[in-house]
């Protein structure tokens, strides 16, 4: 399965998926932009890892990253989420989307990433940057690296180090790498900036 759109046709496509109702601050829940959604999506199917795979989006929140991936071919995306209103809104979404294009399958799983034990072709994540809970990014990597041979996922920039030494450790390397300036609207009360930007890297990641 194939569908081709541009970047831009993808980031517009994105932008109208539902959002969060209320985030919840100790799980860090931040939407994805929905320009740097469709960049990272569109980078991965250039690449080939997306059309005709099975993927997995772990932490999918609303499932704005899996989804873009059914927008570029994939077969299948499991969608797995311990937050069963955000699923809720990821169900939602799909609904949205399948009813426009015709796009492959998705499942819905409302369970912790360590409760997660299928395999896939492919992760996709945006998971939480270890501000509130530490180490939290750190629990997505190694189950992201259990699951697939390649994987994509978000961090903050200032945590490339340790991404680095943990991906060698795991036996993985890291093939490519893009900066971007993540916005982060104001969804929490003590959010002073209607939009605050944080230095984020997304990283593709292959089993050596």
């Amino acid at each position: 399965m194939e569908i081709k759109l541009s970047k831009g046709t993808l980031a517009v496509i994105l932008s109208k998926l539902k959002q969060f109702y209320e985030s919840k601050v100790r799980d860090e829940q931040y939407c994805t932009d929905s320009e740097i959604a469709a960049d990272i999506i569109t980078k991965g199917a250039i690449l080939g890892d997306f059309t005709d795979k099975i993927i997995v989006d772990l932490g999918a929140g609303t499932g704005i990253l899996g989804i873009g991936t059914l927008l570029n071919g994939a077969n299948k995306v499991i969608f797995v989420e311990k937050d069963e209103s955000a699923l809720n809104i990821a169900k939602e979404n799909y609904k949205i989307i399948n009813s426009e294009f015709e796009v492959g399958q998705a499942i819905f799983e409302n369970k912790q990433i360590t409760e997660f034990c299928e395999n896939a072709d492919t992760v996709v994540m945006n998971p939480p940057f270890g501000t509130k809970k530490e180490h939290a990014d750190k629990e997505f990597l190694e189950k992201a690296f259990k699951t697939a041979k390649t994987a994509y996922s978000f961090h903050k920039s200032s945590t490339q180090k340790f991404v680095k030494a943990f991906t060698k450790d795991a036996g993985f390397k890291i093939t490519h790498y893009w900066d971007y300036e993540f916005p982060l609207k104001q969804t929490m009360k003590f959010h002073e900036k209607k939009i605050q930007k944080i230095q984020v890297t997304a990283y593709r990641f292959q089993k050596v």
